[in-house]
């Protein structure tokens, strides 16, 4: 693996204990230019992850905690007029960082999620018909809480489009259990150390992009794609947009394993994480019980790289 990137989720892992596969994960989808959300029960560690990777970058991250009364222009920022200067003036709302964390997406309103949605896709908001760039890099890392949970309500699928993977944390093996407990009157965040700037994981970011991809990569894609919108137990396949994701997210994995291609076990590695908030199962399949990953899973077995 590249170094500097083992090196990051070295820091990471001082702090979140027992889950570098889903660090690994988190920092695969940084460098891919995309959004993560985390999908779990409280109290697994989620908003410490978040945390940990911001500072191991040195990026400027902030945490807002959604809840009903969160508002859009808490987000995206409002204009004002200053009676000193008889002009309007615009004060940026909270997602104005490298890094921003969205705490409990899911208890907040529909209009409230829903002022992420350019954010996320264009890195940009527009208030009052201007528009203003945000730093770069930018990143979203969202959790949400099970969706029984009280006082929750499903993203839609515009919204959960808009993240690049879905990762669900899960409890800590026993081993990592105890190191918790153990550490748990240690300094915290305090130890994790910067490995890299904001420039740089640009660089990075740049390499990831650029890798190389051959035809054939690109063809197994698409028909693993295909085979989503053609399989009798899914009612919504995986889009454009899906497809796009993969790649991005191979890409980046290629770079953390020190690859100079993509290989076919690069997509393989993460197209759980890319596409299973993505396919949808039909009713017929829900009700027999069946897992949108085992399906995805079967897909891949049946579908061979070119």
């Amino acid at each position: 693996m590249n170094n500097e990137l083992e090196q990051i989720v070295s820091e990471v892992n001082k702090v979140v204990k027992g889950k570098e596969r889903v660090v690994r994960k988190v920092l695969g989808a940084v460098l891919a230019g995309g959004h993560v959300l985390l999908e779990d029960i409280p109290g697994v560690g989620k908003t410490t992850l978040a945390m940990a990777l911001g500072k191991s970058m040195e990026l400027q991250y902030k945490r807002m905690q959604f809840t009903p009364d969160v508002l859009p222009s808490d987000i995206v920022g409002f204009t004002m007029y200053n009676s000193k200067n008889q002009e309007f003036e615009y004060k940026p709302g909270a997602i104005f960082c490298n890094l921003f964390l969205a705490d409990e997406l899911n208890r907040t309103s529909s209009k409230t999620q829903s002022a992420l949605l350019e954010v996320m896709e264009e890195s940009k908001v527009t208030v009052d018909g201007v528009s203003y760039a945000l730093p770069k890099p930018f990143t979203v890392i969202a959790t949400e809480n099970p969706f029984g949970s009280s006082g929750t309500q499903m993203l839609p699928e515009s919204q959960l489009d808009r993240f690049l993977i879905c990762l669900n944390m899960g409890y800590p093996s026993h081993e990592a259990a105890v190191d918790i407990l153990r550490g748990s009157a240690g300094p915290g965040l305090d130890q994790v150390k910067s490995v890299i700037t904001a420039e740089r994981l640009m660089e990075l970011k740049k390499q990831a992009e650029t890798l190389h991809v051959e035809d054939t990569i690109l063809e197994y894609i698409t028909n693993l794609t295909e085979e989503t919108r053609r399989d009798p137990r899914i009612a919504l396949g995986a889009s454009p947009r899906g497809s796009i994701a993969l790649l991005k997210m191979a890409r980046a994995t290629a770079l953390m394993r020190g690859g100079d291609y993509v290989i076919p076990e690069d997509v393989l590695a993460v197209i759980n994480d890319v596409w299973r908030h993505r396919v949808h199962l039909n009713a017929k399949s829900r009700a027999e019980g069946m897992d949108v990953e085992q399906v995805i899973m079967d897909i891949t077995e049946r579908i061979q790289a070119v």
